[in-house]
């Protein structure tokens, strides 16, 4: 009977009689366990409650700090500090500043001139926000924060006082304003307290209580706000006599806080965990940091409010629970060794045996159960995995063959491919005028050339006249090497117009290129898949007349000195698009000391960024006034720096082509400065 059994009637056997063991301290067992885990669930839900009543805290803070921080930043707020009598300097502030005060929570803010201490207060309720509400002085008790703030490292403070002015009590953000080193003033914006404590209290659960407090335990923000700190950082002799949380805490454990609290600000964006007594009740206190507002967030968790086992049972019911844990496991480890691990054991050398590449090692297969059918089975496996290993052999000799082969073959053609590839970035190379540009022009010029690929659609064009100059960028649609053989088609293109209009008409020429260029790839004779559009900027200098001269298909020419940026907007429809331009020249002066810059869309296309947005015309343009007044060389590695660190680890988009000079106007009696063997030439 017993041999009939099998192996699961055993092990059902065995473990109903494991059940009836365990089954009179199964409940001490699972009463501690619930106890236990409470514990321990409880100290993992008061962590992830108290971060995430961080960031509900910092959320709306934040965003009050970037805004004073922007205001505070504004060359038009540094301007009117600068000069507060200035009426005209005044009046833009104050409108900027009741952009901000729109999107403040409170919707007001405030702003204080350190050299008069004029404190002036924007809220939206009358129209004298030009005029100071009061002024703050050294000697007045309730100004003393202003001055302790200026003087102090910091850039900015938070603090929570009661507004006498709106009638309500804040939470205020003062950021200072600095020009170059030197102190203008303080500015800021507020949250009004009470919806900042609906909002951090909201929907609190029951037995925990949050708070937040200062470095000094200050209470900033209570459930209970007739304990709150109002004030205290507007004031330092109210902050000494202020409710602070070593107040509520047992003396027994204010070292412990102390020591927590020092630990959470070392380690910003951990929670520590003790447990103390609050208020003479036993709490679970958990203690965050906020550097952002350099407060501290304490949550106190009841742990003792349902208490589910008492101490006295505690160690008999571990003695039980010892003694039968004891003698369930030898039981159980010595009917597994007999009944399954032995035969195991037998099974896992033969297998082995066979694994070895021996078929006929002998397998357990006298047993009449379980496993005593699984080692027949595994023989019979065993036959068959033999047979099949033979022929699998033989294919995998065949299959590797032909794979290397086919390798080989891959690896010719892959070599052969980027041959070519080069060679063909040898002969686009070879149109960029890179010689003529050394030649005429030597240190008054930069060029930023970066093919997406080996090759690409970008090049730029130069020609030397004996009256001027003429120079130009070119964006031909796609990349790579159909990119490539669409600049070769529009470099014979090019010349042929010049040959035809000559240098010293950009828009005559531009409008040649677009003639030729619809008369050799006519649109309606090609798939709608191929695009055979160009961008095109060109500018002819005339150094001698002091003009420049310039037309642009989808491409601008932007001029700058360093202080000032002016743009030449190109004719937004580009060279070979379904409805035919008529472009036109621009003509202005030619202005000493002036450079003027010419970019393809892939320099403001390029993704990057922690959004991957564009690098985008606005920051181009702030990198044009900051780089103008610079060597053109320095200008092209300034830009390539930024662009590599906008870029980061993304892929470049799109072909770039950056090409920037700096032509001076020549007095009438100084000849157009071109070397006398060159003169009459172009190159």
């Amino acid at each position: 009977m017993a041999a009939r059994l099998g192996l699961r009637g055993k092990s059902v056997g065995l473990l109903l009689l494991a059940c009836l063991l365990a089954l009179i301290p199964a409940g001490l067992i699972g009463w501690k366990a619930v106890v236990e885990v409470r514990d321990h669930f409880a100290g993992a839900y008061a962590e992830q409650y108290t971060l995430l009543q961080m960031q509900r805290v910092i959320t709306p803070v934040s965003r009050e700090l970037a805004l004073s921080r922007r205001l505070a930043d504004s060359i038009v707020t540094r301007e009117w500090l600068l000069a507060p009598e200035d009426p005209a300097r005044q009046e833009r502030f104050l409108a900027e500043a009741e952009g901000f005060r729109q999107h403040f929570a409170s919707r007001s803010y405030f702003i204080i001139d350190h050299a008069s201490g004029d404190y002036y207060l924007g809220d939206g309720s009358r129209d004298n926000s030009a005029e100071p509400r009061y002024r703050l002085s050294p000697e007045g008790s309730d100004d003393t924060w202003y001055f302790d703030t200026m003087s102090s490292s910091s850039t900015y403070d938070i603090n929570v006082s009661a507004d006498q002015t709106l009638d309500r009590a804040m939470v205020w953000v003062n950021v200072k304003v600095m020009d170059n080193g030197t102190l203008l003033g303080l500015t800021g914006g507020g949250i009004d307290l009470q919806q900042f404590i609906r909002r951090f209290l909201g929907n609190t659960p029951a037995g925990m209580t949050p708070m937040l407090i200062d470095s000094r335990g200050t209470l900033q923000v209570h459930p209970d706000t007739a304990r709150l700190a109002l004030g205290a950082g507007r004031n330092p002799v109210k902050a000494n006599d202020s409710p602070r949380i070593q107040a509520l805490v047992g003396e027994a454990d204010r070292e412990t806080l102390r020591r927590a609290m020092q630990d959470a600000m070392r380690r910003p964006g951990t929670v520590v965990a003790l447990e103390a007594e609050l208020e003479g009740e036993p709490r679970l206190l958990s203690v965050g940091y906020l550097p952002e507002l350099q407060w501290l967030l304490v949550t106190a968790l009841d742990l003792q409010a349902a208490p589910l086992l008492e101490r006295r049972w505690f160690w008999p019911m571990m003695l039980a629970f010892g003694l039968l844990l004891a003698l369930l496991t030898a039981s159980f480890a010595y009917s597994t060794h007999r009944l399954i691990l032995t035969p195991l054991q037998r099974l896992k050398l033969s297998a082995q045996a066979i694994a070895e590449g021996h078929y006929h090692s002998r397998l357990p297969t006298e047993r009449r159960d379980e496993i005593g059918d699984l080692s027949r089975t595994f023989s019979h496996m065993a036959r068959q995995v033999e047979g099949y290993t033979r022929n699998l052999e033989g294919q995998v000799r065949q299959r590797t063959q032909a794979l290397e082969e086919a390798h080989a073959q891959m690896v010719s053609a892959h070599r052969q491919l980027e041959a070519s590839i080069q060679y063909a970035s040898i002969i686009q190379q070879a149109i960029l005028p890179d010689d003529a540009l050394d030649q005429h022009l030597r240190h008054r010029y930069g060029v930023l050339w970066k093919p997406r690929d080996v090759v690409g659609g970008d090049f730029y064009v130069f020609r030397a006249t004996e009256r001027g100059y003429l120079l130009g960028i070119v964006d031909c649609a796609g990349h790579g090497v159909p990119g490539a053989l669409m600049t070769m088609l529009a470099r014979a293109i090019i010349d042929h117009a010049l040959a035809q209009e000559g240098a010293d008409d950009p828009a005559a020429v531009l409008c040649e290129i677009d003639r030729q260029g619809r008369t050799l790839l006519p649109q309606d004779q090609l798939p709608a898949s191929i695009a055979t559009s160009m961008d095109m900027g060109l500018a002819w200098v005339d150094p001698t007349a002091g003009t420049l001269t310039y037309a642009g298909a989808k491409i601008d020419l932007h001029a700058s000195n360093g202080e000032r940026l002016e743009m030449l907007a190109g004719h937004r429809r580009a060279l070979g698009h379904r409805r035919p331009a008529r472009y036109e020249n621009r003509v202005v002066p030619l202005r000493h000391g002036w450079t003027y810059t010419l970019c393809s869309d892939g320099f403001l296309d390029q993704a990057g960024g922690s959004d991957g947005f564009g690098f985008g015309n606005r920051r181009f343009r702030s990198l044009l006034l900051a780089q103008a007044s610079r060597p053109l060389e320095e200008q092209m590695a300034a830009f390539e720096a930024a662009l590599r660190a906008h870029q980061g680890d993304l892929p470049q988009r799109d072909d770039i082509t950056l090409l920037a000079f700096r032509l001076e106007p020549q007095a009438s009696d100084d000849p157009f400065p071109l070397p006398p063997e060159e003169a009459g030439v172009n190159p």
